[in-house]
């Protein structure tokens, strides 16, 4: 299957949207998305941006993307986290996630990080089999760990010195 893999443009953001969308769908979050387009299109391509993201494309279609950033180890130095590799369902198995995972690590290595860093939900399997063919060590003695704006705001209330 041919598909085509380039850097997203902020063009794209309603297409990279739609596909953001359908992963909450099938982790089984539909309403957790709350960035919009517009906050994709300023985020990713102002002044500063905030993240790079590769799209993959077939028959002029955005069917894939891969949304990474840059963070910094304090063991290993650079690095950088994908935070979504997202294949439509129709397109899985199409060998899209391969290509887009291949622009993923070329980029990194490019950008000369230690390591790239992401997760996977523990169900997931068919994703942690890719990764782990890939290569990929899922490290399954770590938990992710979050805090979110309600929480932020009852710590930064409830802190003591």
């Amino acid at each position: 299957m041919e598909f085509n893999i380039r850097p997203a443009s902020s063009e794209d953001m309603d297409s990279v949207h739609h596909l953001i969308r359908e992963l909450a769908h099938f982790e089984k979050e539909p309403q957790a998305v709350e960035v919009t387009v517009a906050q994709l299109r300023a985020h990713g391509f102002g002044e500063h941006p905030l993240f790079h993201c590769i799209v993959g494309e077939h028959k002029g279609e955005i069917v894939g993307m891969a949304l990474v950033y840059a963070r910094y180890s304090t063991w290993k130095g650079p690095v950088l986290h994908l935070e979504d590799l997202i294949v439509t369902e129709r397109m899985r198995g199409s060998g899209l996630g391969s290509a887009l995972l291949d622009e993923v690590v070329a980029h990194g290595h490019k950008m000369g990080v230690k390591r790239i860093s992401w997760e996977v939900l523990d169900w997931n399997e068919p994703a942690i089999q890719f990764y782990e063919a890939k290569g990929a060590k899922v490290m399954r003695d770590w938990d992710v760990v979050q805090m979110d704006e309600q929480g932020m705001a009852k710590y930064l209330k409830n802190r003591q010195y």
